[in-house]
């Protein structure tokens, strides 16, 4: 095949030296024609300074649209050559060019309408046995001119089959009911390239298309693809349409800049051949860095791309095309006919056949093919996808056998209108070369895509098949060279995938482009899409990046903690020093130290001593309700009754001290028996204090949810800081007013001075209680309780030791001093009245 096809084309050369016959091959009489609207030329020109509807003409000829045309013929040919398919039915064939123009396209559509036999369209109110000159139409090949023959050809429901339109628009079938095309939607090719930019992980990419409905289009759907995924848009734009408007290479210029601005490294371009040689002209004009570049069909099997001067600095292109399998049988039938078309005897029959059927006609405008050659189109004859337009044709003649009824014997002579034909094209499956083929619900055909790379090797240009996309995609990395250094491929990210416990925070003006955020402590996140952490219910709790959150355990100072061990340790200590006191003074309750000291108001208060180190039990445990208002009330009351005796005893002191002369009367109230009364009237007044405490409201359990990061602190809080401060402000009272009677008191060396026992005592209240309250206003742990039961341990240490081992001191070690004439200012009951 391949050495034959070489001395055809060798032949080709030489035979193409005096012009062919080729452009009287594209019109055939027979029994039912089907039009073709092909691009043969391109660049129209002067369209925009026309004034008058003459003839438009293309500049340039177009080998991709010929090759299709002669697929056309091909195909029609073979169908002919058919003793299965229309046996007995010869097949007509009316081809003209497009020009890519919708103006040209529109002309040989109105032709197609025009009643058979006549050139003109005629005005019915029914058109249901109306005959046009076209059974059926094949093309156009854009989406644009589609749009605009489909309506004119669905109003007559002429069935049109295209073999390159992609646009989604026309899946539309309402607008366009008989419109047919045997490539896939843009729909699928979207899904296919948003699949591989996924698969990449290219979440920051540019767009581009070109302007026109092919562009626009995919653009538009590539858009609201990505809408529901995590590919970020860096930058969209077209391609102006007029590349010939000097405005056009400004624009292209602000989208070279634009790009390097925004440092994508991925680069989607939806466009047709022209629109995309000029943004890549213009990018390795500019030297923009090399990117990834993700095409279509559109432009990627362009001779005229790949040619670009330097294309290959542009870095990597990856692409889909259709997946299209070869037509048997074409390449041959195409070099024999272009050796046909330089015989003098076959082109004469041809000029004169073709003279005959042209009259009152247009012409196929197709001129600059009689001046081409196998050897000129060999290139894009090897690549060009021809089975689009093979399938077209077959659908159509499938339809029409099955219209006519045909059978293996032949086909009856019927009279067939056009939009029989649609019936049987929406239902019916055909198949072509051993391939079943059916339209979709959007009049479709979807056979899938094929994914290339271009390979360059010594400068010549492989398409090379490195995957497919059916519904998925399959992908061979390990084919695939990138530009980078180390052939991997390029990184092109906005944003990272987040992680479980990460939040989006966006950022720039991109609102899909954003950085991932750890959730804080007492937060969750259990979408990776979520842009905000959801904060824990107060009970629960959560580690920074979270995605769930704990219920709190609770806290307090547990009866089996070493520390409250050890303080239970304390407590006993000082609460055995306390009792060993207590046993001593009784056993010297009637020498003169202890008389002096307040005789049984001492085993009073150390009573009232003893309950409030036990009291510091009250915080251990969970604490509850009646907890916390216990511990505040036995605390209370029991320093108040401690401090009550000191009160009596500096009474006594400050009287024999200050005011001698009212000692007589005024010591009454301080005697021994008397004094009980003044300790009542104290133990009276804070029990009235401890009432308001109740009234006003006692403290209670709160849960203190924002001290521990993962726990819930039960503490006891304070109701009535105003009760609270009447209740243990008495007491301060009391201190306050026992100082102030006995700081300044004077003894002799040679006596013992009752006061100084007193003032310390006070002293070591008051620096304990200033760091107490230091201490406890900025602990928020279990070690408030701590701080509670330690101060009080150390206020009962300190009452003890200041006033009450000094004088177990004197009794164990020193009871020569024992005596009535060493302790000062001591008293003795006297009876009532003046003394005789």
């Amino acid at each position: 095949m391949i050495p034959w096809l070489l001395l055809c084309m060798s032949f080709g050369c030489t035979a193409a030296l005096k012009p062919s016959c080729l452009s009287a091959q594209f019109r055939r009489p027979g029994d039912y024609i089907i039009g073709g609207l092909f691009p043969f030329g391109m660049d129209t020109i002067n369209l925009t300074a026309r004034s008058e509807p003459t003839l438009i003409v293309c500049e340039r000829l177009f080998v991709d649209g010929l090759i299709w045309a002669l697929g056309m013929k091909f195909a029609i040919d073979e169908i002919n050559n058919s003793t299965s398919l229309l046996p007995g039915v010869e097949l007509g064939y009316d081809i003209y060019d497009t020009c890519f123009e919708p103006l040209a396209a529109l002309q040989p559509s109105l032709l197609f309408v025009t009643q058979n036999g006549t050139t003109g369209i005629g005005i019915a109110c029914n058109y249901t046995d109306y005959q046009p000159r076209v059974t059926a139409v094949i093309g156009p090949h854009k989406s644009d001119l589609c749009l605009l023959t489909a309506k004119l050809f669905s109003f007559f429901l002429i069935p049109q089959v295209s073999y390159g339109a992609s646009s989604e628009k026309l899946s539309d079938k309402e607008l366009y009911p008989s419109f047919y095309r045997t490539v896939p939607s843009d729909k699928n090719l979207v899904e296919a390239v948003v699949l591989l930019l996924d698969e990449f992980g290219w979440n920051w990419i540019a767009t581009i298309g070109s302007d026109d409905e092919y562009g626009r289009g995919a653009q538009e759907l590539f858009l609201s693809t990505i809408g529901n995924s995590s590919i970020c848009i860096a930058y969209e734009g077209l391609i102006p349409s007029d590349l010939t408007d000097p405005k056009a290479e400004k624009q292209l210029e602000e989208t070279i800049q634009y790009i390097n601005k925004t440092s994508v490294n991925i680069i989607v371009l939806f466009a047709f051949r022209q629109p995309a040689q000029a943004l890549l002209e213009q990018s390795i004009k500019m030297g923009l860095s090399k990117k990834v570049w993700i095409g279509t069909e559109a432009w990627l099997l362009s001779d005229i791309a790949a040619s670009i001067p330097n294309i290959q600095n542009i870095g990597t292109v990856l692409g889909f095309i259709m997946k299209a399998s070869t037509v048997p049988g074409f390449q041959k039938y195409v070099a024999n006919l272009l050796n046909s078309v330089q015989q003098d005897e076959f082109c004469q029959k041809s000029r004169e056949f073709y003279r005959h059927i042209s009259s009152e006609m247009l012409g196929t405008q197709c001129q600059q093919c009689d001046h081409i050659s196998l050897h000129d189109i060999s290139s894009t004859l090897s690549h060009s996808q021809i089975q689009p337009v093979y399938i077209a044709v077959y659908s159509v003649a499938y339809a029409l056998h099955r219209a006519l009824g045909c059978t293996h014997q032949g086909c009856p002579r019927a009279s067939i209108r056009s939009w029989q034909l649609l019936h049987f094209m929406n239902t019916v499956p055909f198949t072509v070369n051993g391939q079943t083929f059916r339209f979709d619900e959007s009049h479709g055909t979807n056979s899938g895509y094929k994914l290339i790379f271009w390979h360059w090797e010594n400068g010549s240009l492989t398409y090379l098949p490195v995957g497919d996309y059916q519904e998925t995609l399959y992908l061979n990395k390990s084919l695939i060279q990138f530009h980078t250094t180390d052939q991997k491929e390029p990184t092109s990210e906005c944003f990272r995938e987040c992680e479980p416990g990460q939040i989006r925070q966006i950022k720039g003006f991109h609102l899909c482009c954003y950085d991932c955020t750890d959730c804080p402590e007492n937060t969750f996140c259990s979408s990776k899409d979520s842009s905000t952490c959801t904060p824990c219910l107060e009970h629960q709790w959560s580690p920074a990046r979270s995605t769930q959150c704990y219920n709190r355990s609770e806290t307090y100072l547990r009866w089996n903690e070493p520390l409250t061990a050890g303080l239970l340790i304390s407590m006993s200590i000082i609460t055995s020093l306390i009792c060993l006191t207590a046993v001593l003074f009784i056993k010297n309750l009637n020498t003169p130290l202890v008389q002096a000291a307040g005789g049984n108001l001492n085993l009073f208060a150390l009573f009232a001593l003893t309950l409030m180190c036990l009291s510091s039990c009250l915080f251990i445990g969970k604490p509850t309700n009646n907890l916390c208002m216990m511990q505040q009330i036995v605390y209370a009351l029991c320093l108040s009754a401690c401090f009550s005796t000191f009160f009596i005893k500096s009474l006594e002191i400050v009287l024999l001290t200050e005011f001698p002369r009212c000692t007589r009367t005024a010591l009454r109230w301080v005697t021994p028996s008397r004094s009980w009364l003044l300790v009542a009237l104290c133990l009276l007044t804070e029990c009235l204090f401890c009432v308001c405490y109740l009234h006003l409201g006692p403290d209670y359990v709160l849960p203190d949810y924002s001290s521990l990061p993962t726990e819930v602190l039960l503490t006891c809080s304070t109701a009535s800081w105003l009760a609270f401060a009447l209740m243990h402000g008495y007491n301060g009272c009391l201190a306050f007013v026992c100082f102030l009677c006995t700081f300044m008191v004077q003894s002799s060396g040679k006596k013992y001075n009752m006061a100084r026992g007193i003032t310390f005592t006070i002293l070591i209240y008051f620096i304990i209680w200033i760091f107490f309250v230091a201490t406890f206003a900025t602990l928020r742990t279990v070690l408030r309780s701590v701080i509670q039961i330690g101060t009080i341990l150390m206020v009962s240490l300190g009452i003890v030791g200041t006033y009450y081992i000094p004088k177990c001191y004197i009794l164990l070690l020193k009871p020569d001093l024992n005596r009535e004439d060493y302790f000062q200012y001591s008293t003795k009951e006297e009876p009532e009245g003046d003394p005789q």
